[in-house]
């Protein structure tokens, strides 16, 4: 079976992994720890793990050689869409019964499939080692 996006969409994945370990967590102990609700643990959870998507994203995934600055504008662009289509879905979940736990790791899904889809045709197109799988 041929992964759409190839060796690209496999870095996506792993560096993916890493974020939603990171983003996990810190939602997780926000809330246990910081007392943070719902809203905010995951608003500090996402923005802990912006930078290092950015960071492991443009220079591994991607291999993005093109200015920074822009791109990265881009990119909180596409953050702040998939964010808030996240954000979205856990809430939502949520009012449907599905453990507030459960809703974040849930939640994860439909951010990453935007964020990838985007950064790829978007925030990172101009490079010429993008397109090559």
């Amino acid at each position: 079976m041929k992964l759409i996006g190839g060796h690209t969409a496999v870095r996506f994945l792993t560096v993916g992994m890493a974020n939603s370990i990171a983003g996990l967590t810190v939602i997780y102990l926000a809330k246990l720890l910081g007392g943070l609700g719902d809203v905010a643990a995951n608003v500090t959870g996402y923005l802990v793990g912006l930078l290092l998507s950015f960071a492991l994203n443009s220079k591994w995934t991607f291999r993005y050689d093109g200015k920074l600055m822009p791109a990265f504008g881009k990119f909180m662009g596409v953050f702040a869409g998939a964010y808030l289509f996240n954000l979205t879905g856990v809430l939502a979940a949520i009012h449907v019964g599905i453990n507030s736990y459960v809703a974040q790791a849930i939640g994860i899904i439909p951010y990453t499939v935007a964020t990838y889809l985007l950064s790829r045709h978007f925030v990172f197109r101009s490079n010429k080692n993008n397109c090559a799988g």
